[in-house]
């Protein structure tokens, strides 16, 4: 479950974060509290339109590699929080149908488990270990979610050590391999949590909201729905640049700095 949280404290030098689509669920529901289930149908219509319309739908790791280098303009990010098992069975098959990549974020202490910290919604079970190392294995990005869906924001620092490097390292015994990029529960960053994610070797960070904090490690993302067609896909791109242009004019320095993000 997503709870869009982002603290302003401090100023970062403007550059446009690139579009990235929030997605945690792909399965067909009946009931879905917390709007973050999108049918199987329905996302092979999502991937249809950025494929139809010149896009390309990448991990996050490959989508910051490319903007490094000037080549990110028709790429879009797509990424899948809490790690939910249908990630396998209904999003992978029509992301290699369309020769896209992703990222799944998930938490190592929650391997095989269940989304018990969603109440109210259904229960949904989380990729095991195998299914992770699999797809790890055959190229799709693993990132950590923390170690089991804590909110970071107001954590002790120990806690905040624990949530963040912890979960790295059990993730990369895990894959045997690096494991770059986080993604904050429910959305909830403070200044804190972003330096905690980036002291413990993190490349990047996603988030949800565009703040002061915007920047490598609180990536903002759009949400993405069962009712998001293609029409609404558009729009909301439109309102990503939208909101793009404002945060940067809004929390630029007087005289900002060129380079990249903190």
């Amino acid at each position: 479950m997503a709870v869009e949280t982002c603290l302003p404290t401090q100023a970062l030098a403007p550059r446009l974060a690139p579009w990235i689509l929030m997605y945690h669920s792909v399965a067909e529901e009946d009931e879905d509290p917390y709007q973050l289930t999108v049918s199987p149908e329905r996302f092979a219509e999502q991937m249809d339109w950025l494929h139809r319309s010149g896009r390309r739908g990448v991990s996050v790791r490959e989508l910051l590699a490319a903007q490094a280098l000037g080549r990110e303009s028709r790429l879009v990010g797509l990424t899948f929080d809490d790690g939910y098992a249908d990630f396998a069975r209904h999003a992978v098959p029509v992301l290699r149908e369309y020769g896209f990549t992703a990222t799944a974020y998930v938490m190592p202490d929650l391997l095989g488990a269940a989304n018990h910290w969603d109440a109210e919604g259904p229960r949904k079970k989380l990729l095991t270990v195998e299914q992770v190392t699999e797809l790890a294995a055959s190229g799709w990005e693993i990132g950590s979610h923390g170690l089991g869906h804590q909110a970071l924001s107001g954590l002790s620092p120990a806690d905040l050590e624990r949530q963040t490097k912890e979960s790295r390292h059990k993730l990369e015994d895990l894959v045997g391999g690096p494991v770059t990029g986080f993604c904050y529960p429910y959305g909830s960053v403070d200044l804190p949590a972003t330096r905690a994610v980036r002291d413990a070797g993190y490349d990047y960070a996603c988030a949800i909201d565009h703040c002061s904090l915007t920047g490598r490690h609180a990536l903002p993302r759009c949400y993405v729905g069962d009712r998001d067609g293609a029409w609404r896909l558009r729009a909301k791109h439109g309102r990503h640049r939208w909101r793009e242009a404002v945060t940067g004019l809004r929390w630029a320095p007087p005289k900002a700095a060129t380079g990249g993000w903190r």
